[in-house]
């Protein structure tokens, strides 16, 4: 009953054109900008970070299908790279395990993936099937979100499914993560086990934990509650943006607000020209919103007791016509993670936004014609292509950082989709889980690090230490825990070439890209005991 009486209200006021900012004034809000990932007031923040890694807890909201993607499975199954094919939840569990390792041998990371109808089964066989990715059991906690009804016109009319005995039903949105952490007793629990910070992620942003201990310690120096990472967002980019809004009976709250929203709002706020970019830097004034969020936790699970977890909904209709009343398809209210802020005004609630450079961010959610169309606006591609692309430039940027000589990248068409392509470096966050691990990993010494474009490199394990290394062709190194590793090598051979692939190639995976990476000519060590060992 409460959910077609909302319904009804919102569809009213959807009808009617009401803006449900109209009350609000919008302004930059308060935050800090860190930079590129391996510049100095990064790495400041990332070592005050990883003090605090110890007390986080990382909660992945991981309901959809690749079907955006030109992908039959969940999302979570998909590669970052070809390189190494290690899907989104690998990498994930991962970067969690190594992270946990630094803050001791008796600390536990627990990690919560909230699945749907959609992703549940498989998600929870993918973590069975590879034995967690190396995590206990016991700290991953798998969450379930419902579905909720479809509606069929303004009146709230509920739809039946195709039996005409079951009511139709679709996703909710990812705001149902607060409901079902309030539902499921654990912030208590973790409170009481000394965990001090609540790390929300999404389900395709491979680089995402680069940036997480540098969020922590922003979030630590500047006393926030809420922390939205952030990344400098181009005007127009359907991106959300940062802001905080100003209520003309007082208060203000710092919260998300949707691409669609801000132009209008801007507009009637005294921004005659809307949502365009600041000359003077090229981007907008305000921050984008990533949705990868930090939290304080013990203030956030008074909120949760308070509210029960429970977001503001908003309903998106898509009208056949002016009259608003029949919609194109059925539609549902739903929910977002990142209005969790909303819930704080009239609080003291410290709320702010940590802004770093897009090479921590290089999200999977466009195929590959909609990335050419993003493209085309000045905006990022976020497609599959794209995010393999901004991985092989921060990780040579990083490494170049170090005194590395890479050269420099090619520009590459793939799919109408033209993109800087440097070497293709990838390392397992068993290797280096922050910048100090590649400092520590990697020869500083002028000229002992030489790697060509066309070249791939992979470092998988946590005691291989880069001595000395000139690359043209393939170089793969695998070692366990335990297996010590030095390279001093000169490598040469035709391995890593990038092939184009026909429209119609039947591998969902590589398709999405438009290329493979054929590796039969790689060098290839993989070292599955413990030992001392020389590439050379």
């Amino acid at each position: 009953v409460g959910y077609v009486s909302n319904a009804r209200k919102l569809l009213q006021e959807n009808k009617s054109g009401v803006n449900p900012l109209a009350d609000f004034t919008p302004s930059v809000p308060v935050g800090t900008s860190i930079g590129d990932y391996g510049c100095p007031a990064f790495v400041e923040m990332e070592e005050r970070g990883l003090q605090e890694i110890g007390k986080a807890v990382v909660v992945l909201v991981a309901g959809g299908l690749g079907e955006r993607l030109g992908y039959s499975g969940i999302k979570l199954e998909l590669p970052l790279s070809l390189v190494d094919n290690k899907c989104f939840l690998q990498i994930y569990s991962e970067s969690v395990a190594a992270l946990q390792a630094k803050a001791g041998m008796d600390i536990r990371i627990p990690f919560v993936i909230m699945t749907s109808d959609d992703t549940d089964s498989r998600t929870r066989a993918l973590l069975a099937e590879n034995k967690f990715f190396g995590l206990e059991e016991t700290q991953v906690h798998v969450l379930k979100q419902e579905k909720v009804p479809t509606i069929a016109d303004s009146e709230g009319s509920l739809v039946l499914d195709p039996s005409g005995y079951q009511l139709q039903t679709k996703p909710h949105g990812h705001g149902d993560v607060h409901a079902l952490l309030h539902q499921s007793g654990l912030v208590p629990r973790w409170l009481d086990d000394g965990k001090k910070w609540v790390v929300f992620i999404q389900d395709t942003n491979g680089l995402v934990f680069r940036a997480v201990p540098a969020a922590l310690g922003a979030s630590d120096a500047q006393d926030f509650d809420v922390n939205s990472m952030s990344v400098p967002r181009a005007a127009k980019d359907a991106v959300g943006a940062i802001c905080q809004l100003t209520h003309k009976g007082g208060g203000s709250i710092t919260c998300n607000v949707e691409y669609n929203q801000l132009d209008p709002l801007l507009r009637s706020s005294g921004f005659p020209d809307g949502d365009v970019n600041d000359p003077a830097t090229g981007k907008s004034i305000f921050p984008g919103n990533i949705n990868q969020l930090v939290f304080k936790l013990h203030p956030y699970n008074e909120t949760l007791q308070r509210t029960r977890g429970v977001i503001a909904e908003f309903c998106n209709p898509k009208y056949t016509d002016a009259t608003k009343t029949k919609f194109k398809t059925p539609t549902r209210l739903e929910c977002m993670m990142q209005d969790y802020p909303k819930a704080l005004l009239g609080t003291s609630g410290k709320v702010g936004f940590t802004q770093m450079n897009a090479g921590c961010y290089c999200p999977v959610k466009n195929d590959p014609a909609s990335a050419v169309a993003q493209v085309a606006k000045g905006c990022l591609p976020n497609s599959a292509l794209g995010a393999e692309a901004v991985l092989f430039q921060s990780n040579c940027n990083l490494l170049r950082a170090m005194g590395a000589d890479i050269e420099v990248g090619a520009d590459k068409e793939w799919l109408g989709l033209v993109r800087t392509w440097e070497a293709r470096v990838v390392w397992s966050p068993s290797w280096a889980s922050c910048n100090a691990d590649v400092a520590a990993k990697l020869s500083r010494k002028a000229g002992s690090v030489k790697i060509s474009q066309r070249s791939t490199l992979v470092l998988d394990g946590p005691e291989i230490v880069v001595e000395s290394l000139t690359l043209d062709g393939a170089l793969i190194i695998k070692a366990v825990p335990g297996a010590k590793v030095v390279v001093r090598a000169s490598v040469s051979n035709d391995g890593g070439q990038l092939l184009a692939l026909p429209a119609d190639h039947p591998d969902e995976i590589e398709r999405m890209r438009g290329f493979r990476i054929d590796l039969t000519g790689a060098q290839q060590h993989n070292f599955s005991q413990p030992g001392n060992f020389v590439v050379g």
